[in-house]
């Protein structure tokens, strides 16, 4: 039970630094945005905007069927199965909907901007929050119809779409070094 709630954590968490990320978007207006030390490697905007909402869901939809089908996901499952499903589907509106609010900053006095981006920063969090305990919910409510050897390969499956030992990382997870 320890380890699936440290793998929703895990998840929620990671959907949340994208979801801050995507929402940041390019400036395009020349400003000095303080990230510049990491744009050398990898990490600009530009990059970041490549993360197409439908493009992620897609791959989302496609590694869902993949665990569906490893799971053999009975007649009687598939309720709670869709309510998993749709739970962990992208908020709709919550991607893309900061690049206005980013254009209305820019002619701010800093002070102003700095108080709105607060404020932008709590409503996206009290979002992000609230579709993290949507998901974890739904994820608990799908765990309880599984049988004992469903949860064990839904236990094995690593969240973010590839199983231990297959994948980029070795099944050593994100945060670990390779090699």
């Amino acid at each position: 039970m320890m380890k699936t709630n440290l793998k929703i954590s895990l998840v929620a968490g990671l959907l949340l630094a994208a979801g801050l990320a995507y929402s940041q978007g390019p400036r395009g207006d020349g400003q000095c945005d303080m990230m510049g030390g990491m744009q050398g490697q990898g990490m600009s905007h530009r990059s970041v905007g490549k993360m197409d909402p439908a493009r992620m869901q897609a791959q989302m939809d496609k590694r869902a069927a993949a665990l569906k089908a490893q799971l053999k996901i009975t007649a009687t499952q598939e309720a709670a199965w869709t309510s998993f499903v749709e739970a962990h589907k992208m908020p709709a509106g919550m991607m893309g909907k900061q690049p206005s609010a980013m254009a209305d900053l820019a002619k701010l006095p800093t002070p102003e901007r700095i108080d709105k981006m607060k404020e932008l920063r709590a409503q996206h969090m009290g979002e992000m929050t609230a579709a993290m305990d949507k998901r974890m919910e739904a994820t608990k409510g799908f765990y309880a119809v599984l049988t004992p050897e469903q949860q064990k390969i839904f236990d094995a499956h690593d969240m973010m779409g590839q199983g231990r030992g297959h994948g980029a990382h070795s099944g050593k997870g994100m945060m670990q070094p390779k090699g």
